[in-house]
């Protein structure tokens, strides 16, 4: 059952002078507290190896929240208020002594509902829950945030889960995927269950191919080291790109009970045909990028970036054909795809339709003759349904036309950020839209021999330019399904 929320909260944030903490969660706390949605009472603990005042901390949030803050929407009248709830403390997660200081702060606070967010690295977690427990600060409403990566492979996945699931059970543990917090990826649920005609299409006689693809124009941006022992596969495709996988495959939920719906999910990860050493270079394409242009200014290749090794055979760029094993998605290919240094900023999910069964009109060159359904999660947050309609004028050919619904047009409401969204499930105690353990499990599992094959086949990535859509071999694996990737359709 959900825990509920309470009218009071204290939220603990480890990391908390880092970058995600300063581009992300305080924005997504302020727009909340802003909004009304934070409890009235509440504090918001930043802890962080730097020895800041509780002034310079505040002054750090306010830089943040100026820069970040969705829309433009800062107000320094707003602020303030907001940065009263904000204190500093000192701590270094690996040093015990500092948790008793952490308690004596804390030892007073009337809050309902304690959080702590971990935004550091992961070989962190298991640390910072073992010292509160033995610091007595893991209260049983206490609950926990996982910042991914969640490990770099299965055993460690299960290693952290263990150790953290010794000190907060399941339903206290919040596995945070911001994807499954944005505005589309809710309306997709919502687009398939709560609407007649959508759903009986939702399948294989139906849906010709499924494209979901994560591109940055960005390369490792001063997190080489970090990123060559992770490459796109381990960052990206076990966690982002197989979530959004799920949240289009999954079968209707008995309910949208948290349990219910990631039963559903964890349904789609087991039911992934395997990619092994047998069909990996058949099945997948991995690239790094060279020196090119971003942007419109010259970039370097990945070799070049600070913190990675000359000889780095670390993957930027990952596509993946996957199947799924299950009568609804029998037959269909999944692409997935997401690199580095890439055309264009985007985050989407296409859907491509079956053509009809028999053409009665002409259609206009080179357009689509089945219907694609858009779901864009960034730049900017819509959905666009491509139709064939008759062309004004005489005849019948058809053209390209499309209904597009913007939420920004659509609704009053300012739609919230991903963090924002699920900030307050965090306080609201829903589990909906954060990863179960299993779950996790599952994602390692089937990703863990891409790797391995990788290894064994001892082909290396293949080189693309920076400022391009990654390597042409990316375009020939859709080739042979007879799919092309939505930018070249």
């Amino acid at each position: 059952m959900p825990l509920p929320q309470a009218p009071s909260f204290e939220l603990l944030l480890f990391g908390g002078n880092g970058d995600l903490a300063m581009r992300k969660l305080l924005p997504a706390l302020y727009s909340r507290d802003c909004a009304g949605d934070l409890p009235p009472r509440g504090r918001i603990l930043g802890l962080g190896r730097q020895p800041l005042t509780r002034d310079e901390y505040v002054a750090m949030a306010e830089q943040g929240c100026r820069e970040f803050v969705p829309h433009g929407n800062f107000d320094e009248k707003t602020f303030r208020q907001f940065a009263a709830r904000l204190g500093y403390l000192r701590l270094d997660a690996r040093q015990p002594a500092d948790f008793g200081a952490l308690r004596a702060l804390m030892e007073d606070s009337p809050a309902e509902v304690r959080v702590f967010y971990l935004a550091t690295a992961p070989d962190l977690f298991s640390i910072i829950c073992r010292h509160l427990s033995e610091a007595g600060l893991a209260t049983p409403g206490a609950r926990v945030v996982l910042e991914k990566p969640l490990g770099r492979d299965l055993a460690s996945a299960q290693k952290i889960n263990a150790e953290v699931g010794s000190v907060f059970d399941e339903g206290r543990i919040f596995r945070i995927d911001h994807y499954l917090g944005k505005e589309p990826v809710q309306n997709l649920m919502a687009l398939r269950f709560g609407n007649a005609f959508f759903e009986p299409l939702w399948t294989r006689e139906w849906v010709k191919d499924v494209q979901i693809t994560i591109a940055e124009t960005m390369g490792v941006e001063g997190r080489g080291e970090f990123y060559d022992k992770a490459g796109a596969l381990r960052d990206m495709v076990q966690s982002h790109l197989l979530q959004l996988l799920c949240a289009v495959a999954l079968e209707p939920p008995a309910s949208i009970d948290p349990d219910a719906v990631r039963d559903e999910k964890l349904k789609v990860l087991r039911a992934l045909k395997p990619i092994t050493h047998e069909n990996v270079l058949a099945t997948t394409v991995r690239g790094q990028y060279r020196a090119g242009a971003a942007q419109g200014q010259p970039v370097n290749g990945y070799l070049e970036e600070e913190g990675i090794g000359q000889s780095s055979q670390t993957e930027t760029f990952v596509a993946l054909k996957v199947e799924i094993g299950t009568w609804r998605w029998a037959g269909v290919p999944f692409f997935l795809r997401t690199g580095k240094r890439l055309q264009e900023k985007l985050a989407e999910i296409v859907v491509n339709f079956r053509s009809v069964p028999h053409a009665l009109f002409p259609v206009s060159r080179g357009a689509l003759t089945g219907n694609r359904l858009v779901i864009r999660l960034q730049p900017e947050e819509d959905l666009k349904l491509f139709l064939l309609a008759k062309a004004p004028g005489e005849g019948q050919t058809l053209r390209p036309a499309h209904l597009d619904l913007d939420f920004a047009e659509q609704f009053q409401e300012r739609p919230m950020a991903a963090y924002e969204r699920l900030l307050m499930d965090v306080l609201r105690g829903k589990l909906t839209l954060f990863m179960r353990r299993d779950e996790v499990d599952a994602a390692w599992r089937w990703t863990e021999p891409i790797l391995r094959g990788w290894e064994t086949s001892g082909e290396q990535p293949k080189q693309y330019t920076a400022g391009s859509w990654g390597p042409a071999a990316s375009s020939a694996l859709l080739a042979r399904e007879g799919a092309a990737w939505h930018e070249e359709s």
